[in-house]
């Protein structure tokens, strides 16, 4: 019997890759991916059997891995956590009796709210704006419901040349249900050589400093800025200005 990893690689830098995503990697004959992805973990996968597609071929990716599964071991690796906006669900839905164990990654939001503080510390949703497996209409809605939830909300490509409106649209949905004042944290590159950031609120956000390559965390009706940093209360029984 083969063995199929399904992995998450983090954010991308080998300082944010898990010891089990390392070793499964290390334990395997051929590593499948994406080819931006496979250039992240080029050290791990120096002397492997590498088998890659452009960013539109997960599904043939996700073929090739159970193919090869069969009868090797192998690692399909992908960016952030397998199991979110990954390959993990993909994978389960197309097997039949390979053997497939998901290791899972640091998601962006994660990783993007490591950079600028502790946003995501109360309840909180990832939401992708690509409308590509979700029709726009219902990804506006789930934008709409998590801001009436209050909940913290971290959207995943937020923003393309195909859909150069959707963040401002969602922006404005959202501020029916926030004041001027929450914070809105862009971080594009997180936890990567290139790691850029930039902290605003509702009132003064600037959509056109986010692309693909971003993540926008919009806080709850308790998130504020502190010296630089963002930050969401967990509601512990704190001094606000001592604290």
């Amino acid at each position: 019997m083969g063995k199929l990893y399904v992995i998450g690689i983090g954010p991308g830098g080998l300082d944010h890759i898990t010891l089990k995503a390392a070793k499964a990697i290390e334990e395997s004959d051929i590593v499948v991916g994406y080819t931006k992805y496979l250039e992240m973990i080029k050290p791990l996968i120096e002397n492997k059997e590498v088998y890659s597609t452009g960013m539109r071929g997960e599904e043939k990716r996700c073929e090739e891995a159970l193919r090869l599964s069969v009868d090797k071991t192998v690692a399909l690796v992908s960016t952030g956590d397998s199991g979110i906006y990954g390959m993990a669900g993909l994978i389960l839905e197309m097997k039949k009796d390979e053997n497939v164990e998901i290791i899972p990654g640091i998601t962006a939001s994660s990783a993007a709210g490591a950079v600028v503080g502790a946003p995501l510390m109360h309840d909180n949703c990832n939401i992708s704006l690509s409308d590509l497996m979700t029709p726009y209409e219902e990804i506006k809605k789930r934008v709409s419901l998590a801001a009436e939830g209050d909940f913290v909300i971290s959207l995943y490509n937020p923003k393309s040349k195909g859909r150069p409106g959707y963040l401002r649209e969602c922006i404005n949905l959202i501020k029916e249900h926030r004041g001027n004042n929450t914070p809105i944290a862009v971080v594009r590159n997180a936890l990567r050589d290139d790691q850029s950031y930039a902290l605003c609120t509702l009132e003064n956000f600037n959509d056109e400093i986010v692309d693909m390559f971003s993540i926008v965390i919009i806080g709850n009706s308790k998130s504020y800025i502190k010296n630089g940093v963002f930050i969401t209360p967990r509601g512990y029984k704190l001094n606000r200005e001592e604290a």
